[in-house]
């Protein structure tokens, strides 16, 4: 039997044409990432990802306080191929910080600064910043460091925030929440990315105002039916993994939004170094004492059969008041909880009073008939004016009323309800 054998140079031609046929016919064909380091003005050392990409916008994506997202990278590849190049540092390791919360506020800005002027010089692109959650706090910090130093340049667009925080904290039910202190040295021009799911989107109407005061532009994408984070959680549901397949374009968008608008010069003060810091550690949440006024805000809400229900008529009952959505993971966990400690008491003593978080009603009767069992009263918040009057600022939030129709205790959080200690709160309120 003969065997022919190609030449060399043959098969390397053959083998070059059959890679670059299936880079034409696989549309997710992905470029790998090149890791560079670069070096701080005081000797720190960043490790970054680059995505290079033709085009003249430069993303600087930073993490988060949930650290890495294999998802993120990808994302990054599929921009270049929208002709955005994309730098990913890595701040955590290069302060040898723990992915934290906290570790957020430790990010120096000067290193977001410093990128910001590095990245322009070796590329002479546009720069955008590009974070998610408390990555906010570095993200705006370094570029009022950097708009300090550069008050005639256009070289940086603005940022991207993606479900930012702008609290120093969940306030506990009664108190006010604190915008951090860079809110009120910023001046950029930004693009927020909103899913409405999120006790985020319901600050809107707080936070816009306060960053446009110090002259801001402010643009917002408000994502229906996705939730915080739905392009890196675990339980992303179908329509949210959809959704994250459209993340590159509407990033894309969102660079092309700050890019259009004029040039102008924005006044900036360097923030104080002595600003209040974000807490350190987790509070703990439990039932306690209510510290706000303790005449409950109206409530007057439709039930699942169209008929109102008015907390005022509840007066004489020990009544918990919860506000809860059938996204959120913790009210679902602890709503058998609740049903067991409504169990617990008479009706005359002692409801339950479910207050949703604006979705609609075919949503929450298929909730109802195959996530929990329940047989308290669900009632409807439509339009979230209920929350805002009750200053719910995170879901779960529950208040508890005594007989007398005033606040006793709240809670922020989920809890197991049926616990002997909050019983006996029950208990003693109902014989008061």
């Amino acid at each position: 039997m003969q065997t022919h054998h190609m030449p060399k140079l043959t098969i390397f031609y053959f083998l070059l044409k059959v890679s670059m046929l299936l880079c034409a016919l696989t549309p997710n064909f992905l470029m790998a990432s090149e890791t560079l380091f670069f070096k701080t003005s005081d000797e720190t050392e960043i490790e970054y990802n680059v995505y290079k990409a033709k085009g003249d916008t430069l993303f600087i994506w930073l993490y988060s306080e949930a650290g890495p997202q294999a998802i993120e990278d990808k994302i990054a590849q599929q921009l270049t191929r929208l002709n955005i190049e994309v730098w990913r540092p890595d701040l955590f390791a290069a302060h040898f910080l723990p992915i934290a919360n906290s570790s957020m506020d430790l990010i120096p800005g000067t290193d977001i600064s410093e990128l910001i002027d590095y990245a322009h010089k070796q590329t002479g692109k546009r720069i955008i910043a590009v974070t998610t959650g408390r990555g906010a706090l570095p993200v705006l910090t370094g570029a009022n460091l950097w708009q300090t130093k550069n008050t005639n340049s256009n070289v940086f667009s603005g940022v991207i925030l993606m479900s930012p925080k702008f609290y120093f904290e969940s306030p506990d039910p009664g108190e006010e929440a604190q915008l951090l202190d860079i809110v009120n040295y910023t001046n950029l021009a930004m693009f927020i990315i909103q899913p409405q799911k999120s006790p985020w989107y319901w600050k809107l109407d707080h936070t816009i105002p306060a960053l446009e005061k110090n002259g801001s532009d402010v643009f917002v994408q408000r994502l229906k039916n996705v939730r915080d984070r739905y392009y890196f959680r675990a339980d992303a549901d179908a329509y949210e993994q959809k959704q994250t397949t459209k993340l590159p374009e509407s990033l894309k968008n969102a660079a092309s939004y700050l890019n259009a608008l004029p040039y102008k010069k924005r006044k900036v003060s360097k923030m104080s170094t002595a600003s209040k810091s974000v807490i350190i550690g987790k509070k703990e949440r439990k039932l306690q004492p209510y510290k706000g006024n303790p005449v409950p805000p109206m409530l007057i809400l439709d039930n699942l059969e169209h008929k109102q229900v008015d907390l005022r008529q509840l007066k004489g009952q020990v009544v918990l008041v919860n506000f809860w959505a059938s996204w959120c993971p913790p009210c679902v966990h602890e709503m058998p909880s609740m049903q067991r400690l409504q169990n617990r008491f008479s009706a005359k003593d002692f409801s339950i009073l479910g207050v949703n978080m604006a979705e609609d009603e075919k949503t929450v009767r298929k909730f109802l008939a195959t996530k929990v069992s329940i047989n308290f009263p669900v009632v409807f918040d439509r339009d979230g004016a209920a929350l805002k009057r009750w200053g719910v600022f995170a879901f779960p939030t529950s208040y508890i009323i005594d007989k007398k129709g005033h606040i006793r205790y709240a809670i922020l959080g989920g809890v197991e309800w049926d616990t002997e200690a909050i019983v006996k709160k029950i208990k003693n309120l109902i014989n008061e």
